[in-house]
């Protein structure tokens, strides 16, 4: 007798700390098991100037996820008048994933960013637990991603080395993970504020 298991959204999502700030990338493809719904789907969220998000999931969740802690990161700001720090954003990304435990946000995200302490990364899964890393990689293709982040990643790293392994990482994975490809958004992360990217797979 033959099992069905319910298709679930694939993705590759990336995150790396260098030596002055965060890297996120996620590749753009949104497929409900073999169905490629879009080749332009943003994974990347920014949520202040030094933070953002960067998910794999329902694309749905992500971004509803993603508007509620820009807005109680506005909110803080303006309340104490002073930047969020990273590990905050984190903590009311976590608060807001656990409130909803019995209907989850089916999305595994990585927080990254820059604050006074310097750069910062942590990875939450749907349920809010928070785990702090120097790299993480979320998502359908995360196996294989990880394995190229593990071998080339060290302390310090420059950010156009650290694009350069991220950029390996997820092309490692959209090669053999059916659920994702057709190239990546970069969001890059430091002191003097965000800046996005997009490249293009060939």
């Amino acid at each position: 007798m033959s099992r069905e298991f319910p298709f679930l959204p694939g993705a590759t999502t990336v995150g790396v700390v260098f030596k002055d700030g965060v890297i996120l990338a996620s590749e753009k493809r949104v497929a409900y098991g073999y169905l490629v719904l879009s080749k332009a789907g943003k994974k990347v969220f920014k949520i202040t100037d030094k933070v953002g998000a960067a998910c794999a999931g329902l694309v749905g969740d992500m971004q509803i996820l993603a508007k509620e802690a820009a807005a109680y990161a506005s909110l803080h700001s303006l309340e104490c008048r002073r930047p969020i720090k990273v590990n905050s954003v984190a903590k009311v990304m976590a608060n807001l994933l656990f409130e909803r435990r019995l209907f989850p946000l089916l999305t595994q995200t990585i927080i990254g960013g820059v604050d006074e302490d310097g750069p910062h990364l942590y990875v939450l899964d749907p349920l809010g637990s928070v785990i702090a890393d120097k790299y993480a990689s979320v998502g359908s293709g995360a196996e294989i991603a990880t394995g190229i982040l593990e071998a080339g990643y060290k302390e310090g790293l420059m950010v156009e080395e650290a694009k350069d392994l991220v950029f390996r990482s997820i092309k490692a994975a959209v090669a053999r993970d059916v659920q994702s490809g057709d190239g990546a958004d970069f969001l890059i992360i430091t002191n003097d504020g965000t800046k996005e990217e997009s490249v293009d797979f060939k």
